[in-house]
């Protein structure tokens, strides 16, 4: 069929064109008709031309095969405990680990809250049954039901899902888990997918076109000189001597959601690579700047979809009251690529390539379950942001996102529902498609504009639909014109002094970096530029990008960590005596921490205004420049002040430990408002 109709085309086209065929009396249409059928076939026999997905079960392992991969699961418990790509057997690891052989796993961390005792659960499954056999599919399902008689496990229904397409150069997976009405109390504080690759393959890490590197295997972590945590080592002992001397942590190498699309390792010989692909994060939780771990030492990969890293420990799914919940987390696509160069850069853009791809498919169409909304079962919201502070302006490049209904800046913190986020353009336009029907508040802060905004109504998306939100105007806390401020608003320490890690314990990847933070043992460095006094920022004279350091931390004295205090020392002139300045502090992190303010004294009966103990993402330790942000407005009547100079104390009360501390954002004075 193929060939004649491709005959009767080329008859067509070459001896009586378009004028030939009104002459011959042959419609136009029969023309674009015969040439749809024929891209059409094409792309069949193309499609038809590679093999098809093929699955074997067994009562102890379930294979699927495309003949690009091969992915055996075992039966019924739904782990991965091979995977063969090309000639390749095997990439997963084959030793054992902690006398177990974990290979590609889910695991979630849970507790419940009237025990002490926390869990870590792999969902290991009891049932098993196939979802879709085709030539051009196959889906397979693990499921775990939960009864009220398995008190010890975790309660929920679990239900794992493994796809395998015809021709594709990978496999994708998914998760729903399940919690029904009256169950007991739960909470989850991590949930992920873990691979661990094999070691004497894969030794080359990326994370992004700048972080990318040969990485120490477990048998070079050994033995080395343990710092401040388990996780952090210094290599002492590698076998690889490029590595000696340099410090290993796997915070080092987190992502912020909105950049954590790929990542992954390349292994020189075979020249192959491995890749977690994340195509969208709506099923991720804490918002698009949220980070997380990515790939680290040890050739492990994971698929985060929400964890306490840099969030605290509140941070997670809480159930309270026998309360109902669902969740679908994925699909993830682990792909797997080769180039024939032995050249590592361009196995890099191909897995690019494949990330932007994917993203642009979502939401998928393939995926069977129920629970997983495809486009048309989806809707959209479409609308303009507008700035008011002080002067009208357009949200260029605000990030807008869709999260459950809560306080403004609720989203931080939210971990049950879906969220859905874009930016604006330069105009202040924004459009979310692909968002699940529900019931939303719309959310947005702006770069360089303190705060949160949170539409005053519940947005309802239905599917199908796009609700226009037309204009919508934010209007962020602001009293009176600013007098001073320090730093930049972008919820983030990026901007302050990053000082040079101490020579001996360097991660040679971070040098010359534009994420310097990164580096381990920075909290130090406090110590080392002020041994005897604290920082002391002159407003008009010094500059935030070189006179204040990145975080507020403690100052250590002889073995031990003491309490440090920050002037701001400022000029005032015509003070309004009956007038209510008003200061912002905004922080881009807190770790336990408790920052008091004092005016023009730091002594005496008790600070002007204190955040109490606050925080515990503990940013300071993991490298990560910001944790969750908080905005205070804290009120100084003009008595307070004095014509001429003035200082304002930023004491961090918390000592004893050296990660107890906080990260500013921006600060800000403003002069009472201006009369009406």
């Amino acid at each position: 069929m193929l060939c004649c109709v491709h005959k009767y085309w080329f008859c067509l086209s070459r001896h009586h064109g378009e004028e030939g065929c009104r002459r011959r009396s042959t419609p136009r249409c029969v023309l674009i008709i015969l040439s749809f059928f024929f891209l059409l076939i094409t792309r069949n026999h193309a499609h038809r031309s590679t093999p098809p997905v093929k699955l074997h079960v067994t009562d102890q392992h379930v294979e699927i095969d495309n003949s690009i991969v091969k992915i055996t699961l075992s039966n019924p418990g739904g782990m991965i405990t091979c995977l063969g790509y090309e000639n390749i057997t095997n990439v997963l690891e084959y030793r054992l680990e902690e006398g177990r052989m974990r290979r590609g796993y889910y695991d979630i961390m849970w507790r419940r809250p009237d025990r002490n005792e926390s869990n870590l659960d792999t969902l290991d499954c009891t049932s098993f049954r196939v979802v879709a056999a085709t030539d051009d599919q196959v889906e397979v399902s693990f499921t775990k039901t939960w009864h009220h008689f398995l008190d010890g496990e975790v309660p929920l229904d679990i239900d794992k899902r493994y796809i395998v397409l015809r021709g594709s150069s990978g496999f994708y997976s998914y998760a729903i888990l399940k919690h029904r009405a009256g169950w007991p109390d739960l909470n989850i504080g991590e949930a992920r997918i873990v691979f661990k690759l094999r070691q004497d393959m894969f030794h080359y890490m990326v994370i992004s076109d700048d972080k990318q590197r040969v990485m120490p295997t477990s048998m070079d972590r050994k033995g080395c000189h343990n710092l401040d945590y388990r996780e952090a080592v210094l290599l002492t002992n590698s076998s690889n001597p490029l590595l000696r001397g340099e410090v290993d942590d796997k915070y080092q190498y987190s992502c912020e959601n909105k950049d954590n699309h790929v990542h992954g390792w390349i292994s020189s010989n075979p020249h192959i690579g491995f890749w977690v692909i994340t195509p969208s994060d709506e099923f991720r939780a804490g918002g698009p700047i949220k980070q997380d771990l990515t790939s680290h030492a040890t050739s492990t990969s994971l698929a985060i979809f929400f964890s306490a890293h840099y969030a605290g420990a509140d941070f997670g799914v809480r159930l309270r009251n026998g309360e109902r919940w669902k969740k679908v987390f994925g699909p993830v696509f682990m792909y797997l690529n080769s180039d024939s160069t032995n050249n590592p850069n361009a196995i890099w853009a191909d897995a690019k390539r494949q990330a932007a791809q994917e993203t642009k498919k979502w939401p998928y169409d393939f995926p069977l379950s129920p629970d997983f909304p495809h486009s048309n079962q989806r809707g959209a919201i479409i609308g303009r942001l507008f700035v008011n502070d002080g002067a009208i302006t357009l949200a260029n490049l605000a990030y807008l996102g869709l999260a459950q209904p809560g306080e403004a800046g609720s989203w931080q913190e939210n971990t049950k529902g879906y969220q859905f986020w874009t930016r604006s353009d330069e105009r202040g336009k924004f459009i979310i498609k692909g968002v699940r029907a529900g019931t939303y508040n719309l959310y947005a802060w702006v770069p360089g504009v303190i705060g949160d905004y949170k539409h005053h109504a519940n947005i309802t998306i239905r599917p199908g639909s796009q609700v226009v939100m037309g204009d919508i105007m934010y209007d962020p806390p602001r009293n009176g014109p600013t007098l001073w401020e320090i730093g930049i608003p972008d919820r983030s320490a990026a901007e302050f002094y990053v000082p040079n890690p101490t020579p001996h314990l360097v991660n040679r990847l971070y040098v010359n970096h534009t994420e310097k933070y990164r580096q381990y043992g920075l909290w130090n460095r406090y110590t080392d530029l002020y041994p005897l006094h604290d920082l002391i920022y002159t407003v008009g004279v010094s500059d935030y990008r070189r006179d204040w350091f990145f975080a507020h931390v403690n100052r250590r004295v002889k073995g031990s960590y003491v309490a440090t205090a920050w002037q701001v020392v400022f000029n005032a002139r015509h003070v309004q005596m009956r007038g209510i300045y008003t200061l912002r502090v905004a922080l881009a992190s807190a770790n336990f921490a408790e920052i008091q303010v004092w005016v023009n004294k730091h002594k005496g009966v008790g600070p002007h205004f204190s955040t109490g103990i606050i925080g515990g993402d503990n940013a300071i330790a993991r490298h990560g420049i910001h944790g969750l942000y908080r905005l205070y407005s804290v009120k100084i009547s003009g008595s307070q002040l004095l014509e001429g100079r003035n200082t304002i104390y930023f004491r961090q009360a918390r000592g004893y430990l050296p990660f107890l501390g906080a990260m500013y954002d921006y600060i800000r004075l403003e002069a009472p408002p201006r009369p009406s």
